[in-house]
């Protein structure tokens, strides 16, 4: 199969400057290491940026097939040039030239993105997160929230611009240096003393492999928490990651159970990381999560998903297939269900009174729910049960089909 890895190492392939630069950029260490393992598999590989210049390379290199069907996938390392929900864009432009491809969709990664509104979605799905308020100005009074409290940007990963603020004193100047320097809000939250664990997760639906957890080892260090430096490899007292985790069975599980709903409540989507603090009484608490999981060979997902059995080759060939199963056949242009339709929010059969068109997006939701009227084998994913919206009885035309690409 054709495949091109999309990413950002040149930020010059732009019509203007405009907005926040992303400061983030995939190692080449890591970029060939996706490639190389691609290869490996067999697949015909293009690395290329993501930029403006994509669509004429993708349609040099993966032409539509004849029955405008697509010919390759793009595993997706792109984080983006510049401007708001950064993550989206390469997403979105692929949704557009109808391109599939790896990891989230732009909502996704937009939601995770968006600290406040993760935040927001979690509380809704019961999820406990720390408390936290919004400031835009330094003079401001926080609201609801006690100290200490850690302040950072609204939209950005990688603990950038992240300050530990003990005293009311000190957090104008927290604010406001995150405003001048990274054009956003800022959101402060209390800090949870206590240890931190990520936990890596890898499919869709009901088929999502929660990988062994990974605590981040503090030592005797006074500043308990994961900083830019940390995450970048520039500190000179790195936390030791521990894998799996020295956690109690019942702590185990309750942590798998919220991280699958923080995956779920953000509409992510192939693999992900989730970030989660535990205070001193064991009570666990969702940081974020990050739709774009680093893959490099010191972060914390690939060990996770080494600890788990999975070579760097098997786990990159891994999330390929995953995201490639999402883009399954169905060849109706319309699809007729009779006496029955289905609810995507509840996952049960509704009666109804007239034949339905299904409308297949490119989430899986309808794709599951025709499936299943249909006699497939295809169960509703829980992705399908999460979603808000049910097929109504009204008539819908489906859209133009994915293939599923040859492997």
């Amino acid at each position: 199969m054709k495949v091109a890895v999309v990413h950002n190492r040149d930020n010059s392939g732009v019509i203007n400057r405009f907005g926040q630069l992303s400061p983030e950029k995939y190692g080449e260490k890591a970029i060939n290491a996706v490639v190389g393992a691609l290869q490996r598999a067999g697949h015909d590989v293009l690395l290329c940026e993501g930029d403006t210049t994509l669509f004429q390379t993708l349609d040099e290199f993966m032409p539509t097939g004849p029955e405008c069907e697509p010919t390759g996938m793009v595993f997706n390392m792109a984080y983006g040039i510049q401007g708001n929900c950064r993550y989206t864009h390469v997403p979105a432009m692929l949704e557009m030239a109808g391109v599939p491809y790896t990891g989230s969709d732009p909502l996704g990664h937009a939601l995770a993105l968006d600290k406040v509104i993760t935040k927001d979605l979690l509380r809704q799905a019961g999820v406990p997160t720390p408390t936290y308020c919004v400031m835009r100005n330094g003079d401001d009074l926080p609201t609801g929230v006690r100290f200490p409290v850690i302040v950072k940007p609204r939209h950005e990963s990688t603990s950038f611009g992240l300050r530990l603020v003990t005293e009311p004193e000190g957090l104008r100047d927290a604010v406001d240096a995150i405003v001048q320097r990274y054009q956003q809000d800022a959101l402060v939250e209390e800090y949870i003393e206590g240890r931190e664990v990520c936990v890596a997760l890898l499919g869709n639906g009901d088929d999502i492999e929660v990988l062994p957890l990974v605590e981040q080892d503090f030592g005797d260090r006074s500043v308990r928490l994961m900083t830019w430096e940390d995450k970048s490899h520039k500190g000179t007292l790195e936390p030791q990651k521990i894998c799996p985790a020295n956690v109690s069975s019942e702590l185990e599980a309750r942590l798998r159970e919220i991280s699958l709903a923080t995956f779920r409540a953000c509409h992510c989507r192939d693999y992900a990381r989730v970030d989660i603090r535990i205070d001193q009484e064991g009570n666990p608490h969702v940081l974020e999560i990050n739709s774009m999981a680093s893959l490099g060979s010191t972060g914390s997902y690939v060990l996770a998903a080494q600890t788990a059995g999975y070579t760097m080759d098997s786990l990159v060939t891994r999330i390929l297939d995953i995201a490639s199963s999402r883009w399954l056949p169905i060849r109706p242009a319309i699809l007729e269900v009779p006496n029955e339709y289905f609810s995507i929010a509840s996952g049960r059969s509704i009666q109804g009174q007239a034949e339905t068109e299904i409308d297949v997006d490119s989430s899986g939701a309808w794709r599951s729910a025709a499936m299943q009227c249909l006699g497939g084998s295809q169960a509703i994913s829980a992705d399908s049960r999460q979603a808000s919206a049910g097929l109504h009885g009204s008539s819908r035309r489906a859209s133009q089909p994915w293939e599923s690409p040859a492997r």
